[in-house]
């Protein structure tokens, strides 16, 4: 049966389609008991179990009115469905936010500023960067996102961890406005456990060891972004005693 997707005159942040079904689950209702609470107690008769399953699914996402009322259905807040938000846009919606207040803030023209959420290339200088990280309240691992720089960061990270980290504190300090004291902390924290993964891999052993040992160091690699953010994060609590 053909799935019927109502257009919503605003995007919505990123659907959580897995906490979707989970809530759905513990409620002990079927994707039809769903679909009969939306259409009768919020008046939207075209959402069928189908679109259900096809929101928890991943393939389509609700607009804002389905949002609140699945929320409403699965009795829960609207932001138990909305997924960690990733890019510009998503991060100004997450916030309630038009457009208009953020060109404002960050002291840019409304077209210029739409132009780079759709093409979701930041282009703003410094002032304007710190500007919208104000008034979307970003934290620094967000901001780093949003404005292109992730990528950079994860290349420096990747030669810090399987080179000498020494040479990449004064970089990726300069690169995220960070002290080089907190950066240099975590790259040797990151480095370490690095090559700790990696001894059997050097071993004259090898074998399966060594071939679990670099499925773990791959993995290490991809994920090194978020273990950054996870170190400096830790690194942060236990020097102000949190």
């Amino acid at each position: 049966m053909p799935v019927h997707q109502q257009s919503a005159p605003q995007p919505t942040p990123p659907f959580d389609a897995p906490a979707a079904r989970k809530l759905r689950i513990a409620l002990g209702m079927g994707p039809e008991h769903v679909a009969y609470g939306i259409r009768t107690s919020f008046g939207l008769p075209h959402v069928t179990p189908d679109l259900v399953d096809a929101w928890e699914r991943g393939l389509v996402s609700p607009g804002n009115g389905e949002l609140i009322a699945l929320a409403g259905v699965l009795w829960c807040s609207p932001g138990e469905l909305i997924g960690a938000p990733r890019t510009l846009r998503e991060h100004r919606i997450a916030r309630g936010l038009p457009a208009e207040d953020v060109a404002r803030a960050v002291g840019l023209e409304l077209l210029a500023y739409v132009r780079m959420e759709e093409a979701d290339a930041w282009r703003g200088g410094e002032r304007q960067s710190a500007a919208l990280a104000r008034v979307l309240d970003l934290s620094l691992a967000d901001l780093v996102t949003v404005t292109g720089r992730e990528p950079k960061l994860a290349m420096m990270l990747r030669g810090a961890v399987t080179t000498r980290w020494q040479a990449y504190v004064r970089p990726v300090g300069k690169l995220l406005t960070l002290e080089r004291r907190i950066v240099g902390h975590a790259l040797r924290a990151l480095h370490t456990e690095y090559q700790g993964r990696m001894v059997p891999t050097l071993s004259w052993g090898g074998g399966a060891a060594a071939a679990e040992a670099d499925d773990a160091g791959r993995d290490f690699l991809d994920r090194i972004v978020d273990r950054f953010w996870s170190t400096i994060r830790r690194d942060a609590e236990r020097y102000s005693g949190g």
